[in-house]
């Protein structure tokens, strides 16, 4: 398995952030009202990412032989996990920078100014967690076999992931 390539979430969440401020934009010339987000919003990423680092980290002892046994279900998942978090991450911050960036220019209104601070937070709590998504990826590959074979023909994969 292959890790996830971060510019192709740099290009998730720019399309995200993009889909997100023209929408907004049409929502609001229609007269809605934009809310803050709420505090939970970020306090639940930042508790996602801490689980997928408490499984990637099971995983990186077990690869580096600090830890006798794992389950390699648990580990592929793990994996799974891990670049979900990416993904998630990174569309979850196109999402939150959409909405900073349609209040960008009204941050003399306090409700405006509120939405900016509460977006921006949980902006930096998804990135927080996109990159918690790609570390553990990293944490979660095998290297590959160092008793190859000889005469078999057979090579080992490279660079697999758990």
């Amino acid at each position: 398995m292959r890790r996830t390539p971060w510019p192709r979430l740099l290009v998730v969440a720019f399309v995200a952030t993009v889909l997100t401020f023209g929408g907004l934009r049409i929502v609001e010339s229609r007269g809605a009202t934009l809310l803050a987000v709420p505090l939970l919003a970020s306090v639940l990423v930042l508790g996602i990412a801490a689980v997928v680092l408490a499984l990637g980290r099971s995983v990186r002892l077990f690869t580096q032989g600090k830890r006798p046994g794992l389950d390699p279900l648990l580990a592929a998942r793990t994996v799974v996990l891990a670049t979900a978090s990416a993904y998630t991450g990174a569309l979850l911050t196109g999402w939150y920078a959409g909405h900073v960036l349609i209040v960008l220019g009204d941050l003399a209104i306090p409700a405006r100014r509120d939405l900016a601070v509460t977006a921006g937070t949980a902006m930096v709590c998804t990135v927080v967690l996109a990159v918690v998504g790609l570390v553990v990826e990293r944490w979660c590959e095998v290297p590959p076999p160092d008793d190859d074979v000889e005469g078999s023909g057979a090579s080992a994969p490279s660079g697999s992931a758990a």
